[in-house]
């Protein structure tokens, strides 16, 4: 007869619940605690459910043309025309979506890359961590800018997937690097040394015992990599790599600075709108990662702690 599959006793189930809930509050506690954090999560949600639903915001077609060459602003076209006459504004709307799926996804195919490098090379050590930070070292030294070029000029026309792939495989090491550093400093604690005692394979160590306590780390991490994502997509769509056929921030400031539009006679803001939508986008991640520092550093929560008695 088979054993019984072991069951958790209902206070062990209580005490998760209760760990989970502190977690969560930790987290909303220091979100309203800091007016920076508040404001990134607020502007995420808000791009958010501009990218989820663009047709709640406009109800023009981006690639419609409209109206005459590179119009300025009025009550018909807020943001003004571009060169063909189509609506500035409903294409800054529309290449929200676009902008926000690259960035999300290649940070969060960036940052899985490096725990997965990091954590193991911490973990596993000997051999594989010599072959692993070997890699790392590599992808550090590589001039970052002219692979990018390389890469995405090779894949020109294949649109998102090239700029992901261009920006996963030039964005994961120096993240792989700190969690490297944060993983050596956990080898040799108690949790894991008892973990090792009980006979538990390495897999489960690393995801049940290493990475729950490396969390903020590796949030703060993604936080930074879409940072940096959102800002050299479009810099690599400026250029005119990937498919320029698509709605884009990236591909809107490439068409403008093309087409003169910051030149007299032009459209200034199908360059201005495009470009503070990206400084908004890599704010939001920006601000939003001051959260996980509170959470994740004691000595800044206790300084701001300290900062915060006098002021009262």
């Amino acid at each position: 007869m088979a054993a019984p599959a072991p069951t958790l006793a209902p206070s062990a189930v209580a005490a998760e619940l209760r760990r989970g809930s502190d977690a969560l509050g930790r987290f909303t506690g220091a979100i309203a605690r800091n007016r920076k954090a508040a404001f990134g999560l607020v502007l995420l949600l808000l791009l958010s459910v501009v990218a989820a639903a663009p047709q709640l915001f406009t109800g023009r077609d981006p690639q419609a043309l409209l109206g005459g060459s590179q119009q300025l602003p009025s009550g018909t076209y807020w943001l003004g025309t571009t060169n063909t006459g189509q609506d500035v504004y409903s294409q800054l709307i529309w290449g929200t979506r676009l902008t926000l799926i690259i960035t999300v996804v290649a940070g969060g195919l960036a940052s899985f890359v490096s725990v997965v490098i990091g954590v193991a090379a911490a973990y596993l050590g000997g051999w594989t961590d010599r072959l692993l930070s070997l890699l790392t070292d590599v992808f550090l030294i590589i001039p970052t800018l002219p692979l990018l070029i390389i890469m995405a000029a090779y894949l020109t026309g294949a649109g998102t997937d090239a700029i992901i792939l261009a920006l996963v495989v030039t964005g994961w090491a120096f993240s792989a690097r700190q969690l490297r550093a944060q993983g050596l400093s956990l080898r040799t604690r108690d949790f894991l040394e008892a973990a090792r005692v009980r006979g538990e394979r390495p897999f489960y160590i690393i995801m049940v015992e290493i990475l729950p306590t490396m969390t903020s780390l590796i949030v703060a991490n993604f936080m930074g990599l879409s940072t940096y994502m959102v800002a050299t997509a479009a810099g690599l769509q400026y250029l005119g790599l990937g498919n320029t056929s698509e709605v884009t921030w990236g591909t809107m400031l490439h068409y403008a600075e093309e087409n003169g539009a910051i030149f007299p006679g032009g459209n200034p803001f199908w360059v201005l709108a495009p470009g503070f939508a990206v400084v908004l986008m890599g704010a939001a991640f920006a601000f939003l990662n001051y959260a996980f520092d509170e959470i994740g550093n004691p000595a800044l929560r206790s300084f701001r702690r300290r900062r915060a008695k006098p002021a009262a």
